[in-house]
Formats: structure tokens, C-alpha cells, sequence
């Protein structure tokens, strides 16, 4: 019920964290998800390494770190989704990311086949 939500959420917080530090060498300072009826919704605090803090105090810097990070995003999205589909056993039909360069957070969507969230209350 809400406790096995609760616990599938940090599951997949806890899988996406180490997946991220595996790939990258460090992994973002906090992850929180949330399922919300048929999406797979992830907050990633604390996502900038410090060169990348230094790059986005200038419009240029900015630009090329989220295109970096959107190129990296579209590398590995199917082990992004494949994280998702393994917690849930749900098929992902569309994932979504964006990165914001002023507060240093990441936003992960995942849409699922079946509405996730009312069949946990089951």
C-alpha cells in the first residue's frame, strides 16, 4: 500500500543514485522520486560537478552544459528506462529530462503502461 509505494520510490532513488555514480565517477547529492499515477517522476539534487559550476555562471557555459548533459541523457536513456521498467514491471513508453543550470537539479519522467500508482493501493 502507501508503504510499498514509499518503498518502490526509494528503491528506484537508491538504483538511479548508484547507476550514476557507476557511470559518471559521482552521482547527484539527493534523488527523490515519486510515482504519480502513470508516470515515474525523479528529483536529483546537487547534480553539478564544480567545473560545471564554474561554466554556468556565463551564457555560454550554461548552453554547453546542457547540451552536454542532454547528450549524456539520450547515451544512457535506455538504462535509465531499463532501471524503471525493473522496479515497476511496467513497459516505459516515453521518457523526458531536462536539467536546470540555476539550482544545479535534474528532472527524470518516466511514462508507464498501466497506471503504477492504483495498483500499489491494491
Amino acid at each position: 500500500m502507501a508503504n510499498s509505494k514509499r518503498k518502490l520510490e526509494a528503491d528506484i532513488s537508491s538504483a538511479f543514485i548508484k547507476f550514476q555514480r557507476e557511470l559518471l565517477g559521482r552521482g547527484p547529492q539527493e534523488a527523490k522520486t515519486y510515482i504519480v499515477q502513470d508516470m515515474v517522476i525523479t528529483r536529483f539534487k546537487g547534480v553539478l560537478t564544480t567545473e560545471e559550476k564554474h561554466l554556468v555562471t556565463h551564457d555560454t557555459g550554461r548552453k554547453l552544459v546542457k547540451q552536454m548533459r542532454q547528450v549524456l541523457r539520450e547515451m544512457y536513456s535506455h538504462d535509465f528506462e531499463k532501471i524503471v521498467e525493473e522496479f515497476t514491471k511496467c513497459k516505459v513508453l516515453s521518457s523526458h529530462s531536462d536539467i536546470s543550470t540555476k539550482i544545479g537539479e535534474r528532472i527524470e519522467v518516466f511514462i508507464v503502461d498501466k497506471d503504477l500508482e492504483k495498483s500499489l493501493e491494491d
